[in-house]
């Protein structure tokens, strides 16, 4: 299962490119993940347009961590706007934080994912210290999904003992940070997040069909999926 990440490039004319991309990929993958770069230069309202009627995944990676008046404030906006997912950090802990973020998510129909490990080498200094409260914390909130990283599969294969079947695993590291794809299915995510290797290649529709393809042989391989 395939989300692309939509995170341009510096010199891109960013609503051009999101939308070139949204339009050649979306019958092809599950969903789109649209971080804070793309969110600041073009904004919400242009957004919505370009994603009018999409049925997929389109989630806003804003990695919130805030009080859960503002976050709560931020997920109402984007529901308006036609997300229907967000990211937000597990670290902040519940009372007056995830708990409003989660009731408010429940309200407007939005996927709620909180990052219980990152892709990059620094997580393991804070944040993989506490991967087991993270996701018991996720399950406490009745939260859609986490994110755990490509990069390290014995941390989404623990993350998957922890939530059973309870949560989706959504992992990003995929391509330019090393993993390769079908890893992080074999270690037990539901989806793998794809961004540079995909979006910035000369072909994009041709480099999502190797993704697709190099995902399903490992998956047929790890799994015996057909």
């Amino acid at each position: 299962m395939l989300i692309v990440a939509l995170d341009p490039p510096s010199n891109a004319d960013v609503l051009s490119w999101v939308e070139e991309r949204f339009k050649t990929l979306k019958q092809y993958v599950q969903g789109f993940k649209i971080g804070l770069p793309a969110i600041i230069e073009i904004g919400l309202g242009p957004l919505a347009r370009i994603f009018r009627g999409y049925s997929g995944l389109l989630i806003a990676d804003l990695k919130l961590a805030d009080i859960g008046d503002v976050m709560s404030i931020v997920a109402e906006r984007l529901a308006m706007h036609g997300f229907n997912a967000v990211i937000a950090h597990a670290f902040i802990g519940y009372e007056q934080a995830l708990d409003k973020l989660s009731a408010v998510c429940r309200e407007k129909g939005l996927k709620l994912i909180l990052v219980v490990s990152m892709s990059h080498k620094g997580s393991r200094e804070f944040i993989d210290r506490h991967v087991k409260e993270f996701v018991e914390l996720a399950k406490s909130v009745d939260a859609w999904g986490v994110v755990a990283p490509a990069t390290r599969p014995e941390i989404i294969r623990f993350v998957r003992e922890l939530a059973g079947k309870e949560l989706r695993i959504l992992s990003p590291g995929i391509g330019v940070q090393g993993a390769e794809p079908g890893t992080a299915i074999c270690s037990g995510a539901d989806y793998e997040i794809v961004g540079r290797v995909i979006t910035y290649s000369s072909n994009v529709l041709e480099s999502a069909f190797k993704v697709l393809e190099e995902q399903r042989k490992r998956a047929t391989q790890c799994l015996g999926l057909r």
